[in-house]
């Protein structure tokens, strides 16, 4: 049983009908007008991508450059996606928030109801109204929590994109409608929310802003059950929602970026050539970090 304290932070903004981070205009003026409106704004900012990260790649491209100090070991971030996801699972049912997982994070369940232990990030959705209720209400909750017996404390940022009003996918800049960062080291879950973007002439069609469709039974009625040891939900139908998105190979391949599947232990593992690769760039990260300092001796 986790143990749980919730410290959630209101703005002036959080008070009124538009309640998420208020945009800024290219005068660098304070825009009052409500998000609702964003798209309104868009053409004026040079700049409005929303979330940003320390770099483009699929490593620094997972990290929340507010947070990031450095890349964390394959180690470290089991274990902040482990607890990660264990918190923002327990919060969004405390607060009667519906949510389920998605995408490679959803594949994990598939496998052994546990994230994939090569992905970079975690995933999640919500419906837009649900979407939009984390916006008027929980934007930029601090989220404090704390294992059963006092060894893990976390603290976890609930941040919403102020360009969730606009559904439509624009340049592809805000594509993430929320994230749930962990603030000692920039890892988060990714939040996109589904709307019914063409209710008139494709009605029961959900989608977000990256293009990914879903009819409505395909999503419903969500099933219970476990994700990282805590209850969670999944879409209806995720054998189809899996392989629409990754094919029938990925619910039958067994060796797969530098893992294979263990039958008996109902793990993925590394396999040896994977091991050997992360001892040796080990190695050299300690050699070079040996280099720098004996380097800086000699300057001193």
């Amino acid at each position: 049983m986790w143990l749980r304290n919730i410290t959630i932070v209101l703005t002036t903004a959080a008070l009124v009908t538009a309640s998420i981070s208020t945009p800024i205009s290219s005068d660098g003026t304070t825009d009052t007008r409500p998000v609702r409106r964003a798209h309104d704004v868009r053409k004026r900012e040079e700049n409005h991508k929303y979330f940003h990260e320390p770099g483009g790649d699929m490593n620094l491209g997972h990290y929340d450059a507010r947070y990031f100090h450095e890349v964390v070991s394959d180690q470290e971030r089991t274990d902040t996606q482990s607890h990660m996801i264990r918190a923002y699972l327990d919060f969004f049912r405390e607060h009667n928030l519906d949510t389920w997982i998605a995408h490679g994070t959803l594949l994990g369940w598939w496998w052994n109801g546990k994230r994939l232990p090569w992905d970079y990030d975690l995933d999640t959705q919500v419906a837009d109204a649900t979407l939009h209720h984390l916006g008027e209400v929980y934007n930029q909750t601090k989220y404090q929590y704390a294992s059963a017996d006092g060894t893990v404390q976390r603290e976890y940022l609930l941040d919403v994109n102020p360009w969730i009003w606009e559904r439509e996918r624009g340049d592809g800049a805000n594509i993430i409608d929320a994230r749930w960062i962990d603030t000692r080291n920039g890892l988060f879950v990714d939040i996109t929310g589904l709307s019914e973007i063409h209710p008139d002439t494709h009605p029961g069609i959900w989608s977000c802003k990256n293009y990914h469709m879903y009819r409505t039974d395909e999503l419903y009625p969500m099933r219970e059950t476990m994700f990282e040891g805590v209850r969670a939900k999944v879409p209806y139908d995720y054998d189809k929602i899996l392989i629409d998105e990754y094919q029938e190979k990925a619910l039958i391949e067994t060796n797969f970026n530098g893992h294979r599947w263990d039958t008996q232990l109902r793990e993925w593992v590394q396999t040896e050539e994977t091991r050997a690769k992360k001892e040796k760039e080990r190695k050299e990260k300690e050699e070079a970090k040996e280099k720098e300092k004996l380097e800086q001796a000699k300057l001193d």
